[in-house]
């Protein structure tokens, strides 16, 4: 009788593989308001790579974004059209200058920030036309967005994470268990071959070959996807 590979287990939602999301201490977006508010609090959410802030808004509403460099409790932020050009303000494209850094970058007008949200990252305003504005993302890659999308001002706090060493595995740990992701990770062929296709005979030897054809199910397309070719070109 066959068995679920662990891709195919990942998929069917208990909460060995959910996201513990009841940990978390909410959903950072812009918001879809032209108002300014005071920063309350820094939040630490292990949700989220960034800390993030609490701001309370005039309308008397509060709100959760993501912190940038250089923020601290008791500063004053905005979002508008007539908002500063200043750390922490949320602005359309098309109000913010080229060379400004940038974060939290909406895909769509009013989807409250999708893309640059992890810690220490940042965007570019490269250029801007009437109709659309050129971003560069932190991949160095860049991209055409529309001018009434919006973006923060500044970088996002909590660079330097990825430099400082775990130092032992039960730090590790901690941190994946803090995401539920599946900890720790070891190559296709040293698993059984239950867990895996390349699993099975003996630890490092591919018992099969790493081809696989685009037709395969979910968790069975594993190595090659149907390559033209394998081997070293010469």
């Amino acid at each position: 009788m066959g068995k679920r590979i662990i891709q195919q287990r990942r998929g069917r939602g208990t909460m060995t593989y959910r996201s513990p999301g009841f940990r978390f201490k909410g959903k950072p977006k812009h918001y879809n308001i032209e108002t300014s508010g005071v920063v309350t609090e820094l939040v630490n959410c292990p949700g989220h790579s960034a800390p993030l802030m609490e701001v309370n808004f005039l309308s008397g509403e509060k709100g959760l974004t993501i912190a940038p460099e250089g923020i601290k409790v008791g500063d004053e932020i905005s979002i508008g059209s007539s908002a500063e050009v200043k750390l922490g303000n949320v602005l359309k494209l098309k109000d913010i200058p080229e060379g400004t850094l940038i974060h939290n970058l909406e895909i769509r007008p009013g989807d409250g920030g999708k893309l640059v949200r992890s810690s220490g990252s940042f965007a570019k305003v490269v250029a801007k036309t009437e109709n659309s504005v050129r971003i560069k993302l932190p991949s160095n890659s860049e991209k055409i967005f529309l001018p009434a999308c919006r973006a923060a001002i500044g970088i996002i706090a909590g660079a330097g994470r990825l430099e400082r060493p775990f130092l032992k595995a039960g730090t590790r740990f901690k941190k994946m268990k803090a995401r539920n992701k599946l900890y720790p990770k070891v190559c296709g062929i040293s698993m059984n071959a239950v867990d895996h296709p390349f699993g099975g005979k003996c630890s490092h030897i591919k018992g099969r070959p790493t081809l696989s054809p685009r037709s395969a199910p979910p968790g069975r397309k594993v190595g090659k996807i149907a390559p033209s070719r394998t081997g070293k070109r010469k």
